[in-house]
């Protein structure tokens, strides 16, 4: 497979076979992803790559905190809102998987089973956590924020050497939302920040909600070109 067809392939995973992923493929996949580029190659990326009981108990701990009404806390502070185009291009894709999934928007109790589904990491047998240390983000009052973009960088590595091996990713950050418990049950020390979790499997194409393929808006849109005749 050439990176075009990766990149073509790839998309958003959110329903997953329950078939486990050989650990040979895993090692294969990160050690390619490693050849990311990162600013002065730092590398500032780490990882956690789990599967078995310890994702079941993380499943269980995520939804337990959901239902007792705590907020997400994230170690990279969420957005606070989304100006436009980003609210409307946001607003469409929900809308996309509720429809596909059959769900209306005045069906609260549906929507919320979803909402548990996505902290239940959509049923992925494996989790690529992916974190950095906290004193290279947070320098004296500033942030350095280039070791999350490396972070995004070599996530897509990941991405896309996975479709090599007929697997589906999503990037999640419900994977991440309650970093207590990822730090209590994988021993992930506060001297870490966790940014990002890849979820990991075989798809389900069963399911309709993997029919969906997000837009993108036309190169035309986004881009002003200089110099050329």
């Amino acid at each position: 497979m050439d990176i075009v067809e990766a990149i073509h392939q790839r998309k958003s995973i959110r329903a997953f076979q329950s078939d486990p992923v050989p650990k040979e493929i895993l090692k294969e996949i990160m050690e390619l992803a490693l050849r990311a580029p990162s600013w002065g190659n730092t590398q500032p990326w780490e990882f956690a790559i789990v599967t078995g009981k310890k994702l079941e108990e993380i499943r269980q701990a995520f939804v337990k905190k959901a239902e007792e009404g705590h907020n997400p806390d994230t170690d990279i502070p969420r957005p606070r809102e989304f100006p436009q185009p980003y609210d409307t291009r946001y607003r469409v894709l929900g809308r996309r998987i509720l429809e596909l999934k059959g769900i209306s928007r005045e069906d609260k109790e549906k929507r919320g089973r979803w909402l548990l589904q996505g902290l239940r990491l959509f049923e992925a047998p494996c989790v690529i956590y992916i974190y950095i240390d906290r004193s290279f983000y947070r320098q004296g009052e500033g942030l350095n924020i280039w070791p999350v973009f490396d972070c995004g960088l070599v996530a897509e590595n990941i991405m896309l050497l996975a479709t090599r091996y007929g697997l589906g990713t999503i990037p999640q950050i419900q994977a991440v939302v309650y970093p207590d418990v990822l730090r209590k049950v994988l021993g992930i020390p506060d001297s870490k920040l966790i940014v990002l979790g890849i979820s990991v499997g075989y798809p389900d194409w069963d399911d309709p909600v993997n029919q969906l393929r997000s837009e993108r808006e036309p190169l035309d849109n986004v881009s002003t070109w200089y110099g050329f005749g």
